[in-house]
């Protein structure tokens, strides 16, 4: 990776796009390393991660990594899905977050040096060079080493630098819980405090 210590970074998180790529490439991310490590490389001012939800469900599996990310040093962007019923009667559920991205993402130009897009999204190709106008450097964190690639050529070439997520996975990768692992079982569930013995 190419940053200058003295660099305002702000990171943009595309959960779906970022979370089809690590599934396909088979590993977790922690996100208190990436964190870290963007942290690492230059004075990082934002870290914004974008997801729909289903609010309609009582239980959503994202909630607990959405909830963890609030509170641990991201900027959280949602929205709830919507529902629609595709022309062959299909039940579809769409939650593109490209809009929120771009909105801000151009909003943070004037204030950054370099933006960090996880996103292999073709349709980013114009943000990019519109953020690249404002004399921002960008780069792109994605995959190509998958079948089909996960990056849009288009994209990758409009960036000022392309940053493999599998070049990172030793760097960001969540470690693995050890064979037989149990989560400590609280001892009294209304507090949250685990049992001791």
């Amino acid at each position: 990776m190419n940053f200058h210590p003295d660099e305002r970074i702000a990171i943009f998180i595309d959960g779906a796009n970022l979370h089809s790529s690590t599934r396909a490439l088979r590993f977790d991310i922690d996100y208190r390393k990436l964190l870290e490590l963007f942290g690492s490389q230059g004075r990082l001012v934002r870290a914004f991660y974008y997801t729909a939800l289903m609010e309609e469900l009582e239980y959503s599996p994202i909630r607990p990594l959405v909830d963890w990310l609030e509170y641990n040093g991201y900027t959280l962007v949602t929205k709830p899905t919507k529902e629609f019923t595709d022309a062959l009667g299909r039940r579809r559920i769409k939650g593109n977050m490209d809009v929120e991205i771009a909105v801000d993402m151009m909003a943070m130009a004037r204030r950054i040096d370099h933006a960090v897009l996880f996103s292999g999204d073709g349709d980013f190709r114009r943000l990019v060079e519109a953020v690249q106008r404002e004399g921002v450097r960008v780069s792109v964190a994605s995959t190509m080493r998958t079948s089909p690639p996960m990056v849009a050529d288009e994209l990758r070439r409009q960036a000022d630098m392309f940053i493999d997520l599998q070049d990172l996975a030793p760097r960001i990768a969540r470690e693995p819980r050890p064979a037989g692992f149990r989560a400590p079982t609280p001892a009294r569930p209304e507090l949250g405090v685990p049992d001791a013995g």
